[in-house]
């Protein structure tokens, strides 16, 4: 049975497990900050906002693009007010 080397410590290693480090150096969602919105969120707000026009509009066929844009304006200076 080949012996296996042992670990050495340096002095400047606290004994804390390698899982226990990697995770405090990982950012997490909370760290994130709230301030600006990612794509993916604006993405589906807009989305639903579109979709909520063409509900309005009484789910007529032909207005896509411009409930699209009509939900886009409103929701980006809503979220990014000039």
């Amino acid at each position: 049975m080949k012996a296996q080397p042992s670990k050495q410590r340096t002095k400047n290693t606290p004994d804390i497990p390698k899982r226990t480090r990697v995770k405090e150096h990982l950012p997490t969602a909370t760290a994130l900050p709230d301030e600006h919105p990612t794509f993916d969120d604006l993405h589906a707000r807009i989305t639903v906002r579109a979709y909520y026009l063409y509900v309005e509009r009484g789910r007529r066929d032909g207005g896509a693009e411009q409930d699209w844009l009509d939900a886009e304006r409103e929701i980006l200076n809503h979220t990014f007010p000039l």
